[in-house]
């Protein structure tokens, strides 16, 4: 299964947003997207209307 990079960036608190990139294994970069869109919901408690990506490329590409 292809690596794929998710960068992009979500709301830690009124007005301050944290910049991420997630590497994780999928099958395509929509399931790669919403894996990551699940795990920082999950671990941060963001709601996915508050989490915005900007990329997903493949590692290694």
């Amino acid at each position: 299964m292809p690596q794929w990079t998710v960068r992009g960036t979500f709301l830690v608190r009124r007005g301050d947003w944290q910049s991420f990139a997630k590497s994780c294994e999928a099958p395509s970069p929509d399931a790669a997207k919403e894996r990551v869109l699940s795990q920082i919901g999950g671990c941060h408690g963001v709601p996915r209307t508050l989490i915005r990506i900007q990329t997903v490329t493949e590692a290694g590409a």
